[in-house]
C-alpha cells in the first residue's frame, strides 16, 4: 500500500479554479482532472476522472456566491473522495462562508457557522485549511484540525513597500478599526506596519446598515488605514471612511480587507466613498470587469501552496507568519 505522503492531488471546485491554478503551479503538481457540475434540477454533479486512493487530497473551494451551490459542491467532492478511498482530505477553504452566523444574537438563532463545521466534518473531511475566519473561535466548532492562515502578513508587505519607513514619517499614519470587534486584528497589523491605532464606534440599527457615531483616536491630518477582515455590501467601511474625514479631520483613508465578497451596492458606495484605493486579497474572485477603479486584489494562492506543502510534509506552518 501506498502511504498518503507519497502522493499529493489537488482538485478545485467551480468558485475560483484560478486561485487553484496558481497553487497546482507553486507545487508543481498538475490539477487533478474532475467534473463538478450540476442536473438540469440543480443539484450538484461531482465526477472524480482519476484515481485518489491513498492519495493525499486537497480540495480548494471558497464557499462564496452563490455560498449553498459552492458548499454543497465541496461536500460533494469530499464525499466523492473518501467513497474512493483517498488516504487523506483536506477542505482548503480560502473564504469560509457562514462564518458571520457564530453566535447567538437574539433568541431562538441558529448558529450556522457550526452547522456547517459539523457538516464539513461529517462529509469525511480531515483537515481545513482556511484563511482570516471572522471569529477565530471558529476553529473550535470543527472536530477535526484547523489551520488558520493570516492575511495581515501580505497587507504589512504591501503597505511597507507603498510607504516605506524611509519615506514616510508613521508617526503621520494611523490604521483604523472600523468596529469595536476588529479592534484586536487592527492592534496586530498596526504594531507591524508601526503606526498608530484608531477606532470608529458605530451603532449598527439593523442587518447591513450601520450609523457612525464617533472617532476614537487622533486622526486630524492624518493618513488612515481602514483595516477589517471582510467587506459586504460596504456600508460600514465607507461611512467609517466619511466619519475619519468628517469627523475626525483624517488627511486621506485607505482601507484593506480580507475578503471581498461585495453584495448589492459595494461597488458604487466604495467608488463614490472617501476611500483612495481598496485592497483585498483573491481569496474570493472578483467579476471580469470590475465597475469600481480603486479596488485591487494581492494574490495569497502562494501562500496556501506553501501551507499545503507544510501540511503534506507533517511540518509547521509558524513560519508563513
Amino acid at each position: 500500500m501506498v502511504a498518503y505522503e507519497d502522493i499529493i492531488k489537488v482538485f478545485c471546485g467551480n468558485s475560483n479554479p484560478s486561485f487553484a491554478e496558481t497553487i497546482c503551479q507553486e507545487l508543481q503538481v498538475e490539477m487533478g482532472k474532475s467534473a463538478v457540475t450540476t442536473f438540469a434540477d440543480g443539484e450538484a454533479s461531482v465526477s472524480l476522472e482519476e484515481t485518489v486512493r491513498n492519495a493525499d487530497v486537497f480540495l480548494v473551494q471558497s464557499t462564496c456566491k452563490p455560498v449553498n451551490d459552492r458548499l454543497m459542491e465541496l461536500l460533494v467532492m469530499i464525499d466523492a473522495c473518501r467513497r474512493a478511498s483517498a488516504g487523506r482530505i483536506t477542505a482548503v477553504m480560502p473564504y469560509f462562508g457562514y462564518a458571520r452566523q457564530d453566535r447567538k444574537a437574539k433568541s431562538r438563532d441558529p448558529i450556522s457557522a457550526k452547522l456547517v463545521a459539523n457538516m464539513i466534518t461529517a462529509a469525511g473531511a480531515d483537515r481545513v485549511l482556511t484563511m482570516d475566519l471572522h471569529a477565530a473561535q471558529i476553529q473550535g466548532f470543527f472536530d477535526i484540525p484547523v489551520d488558520h492562515l493570516l492575511g495581515n502578513p501580505s497587507f504589512v508587505k504591501y503597505y511597507l513597500n507603498k510607504f516605506p519607513e524611509d519615506q514616510y514619517n508613521h508617526e503621520e499614519f494611523v490604521v483604523v478599526s472600523p468596529d469595536v470587534g476588529s479592534v484586536a486584528r487592527a492592534r496586530a497589523f498596526a504594531a507591524k506596519v508601526h503606526m498608530g491605532l484608531a477606532i470608529v464606534d458605530k451603532r449598527r440599527q439593523k442587518a447591513n446598515e450601520c450609523e457612525v457615531m464617533n472617532v476614537v483616536g487622533d486622526v486630524r491630518g492624518k493618513t488612515c488605514l481602514l483595516y477589517d477582515d471582510l467587506v459586504d455590501t460596504a456600508g460600514s467601511l465607507c461611512n467609517a471612511a466619511k466619519a475619519l474625514v468628517e469627523v475626525g479631520g483624517a488627511k486621506e483613508v485607505y482601507a484593506c480587507a480580507t475578503h471581498g465578497v461585495l453584495s448589492g451596492p459595494a461597488f458604487r458606495r466604495i467608488e463614490e466613498s472617501y476611500i483612495q484605493e481598496m485592497v483585498f486579497l483573491n481569496t474570493i474572485p472578483l467579476p471580469e470587469q470590475v465597475p469600481c477603479t480603486k479596488i485591487r486584489q494581492l494574490d495569497v494562492a502562494p501562500i496556501f501552496a506553501r501551507a499545503i506543502s507544510h501540511i503534506h510534509g507533517g511540518t509547521s506552518i509558524a513560519d508563513l507568519f
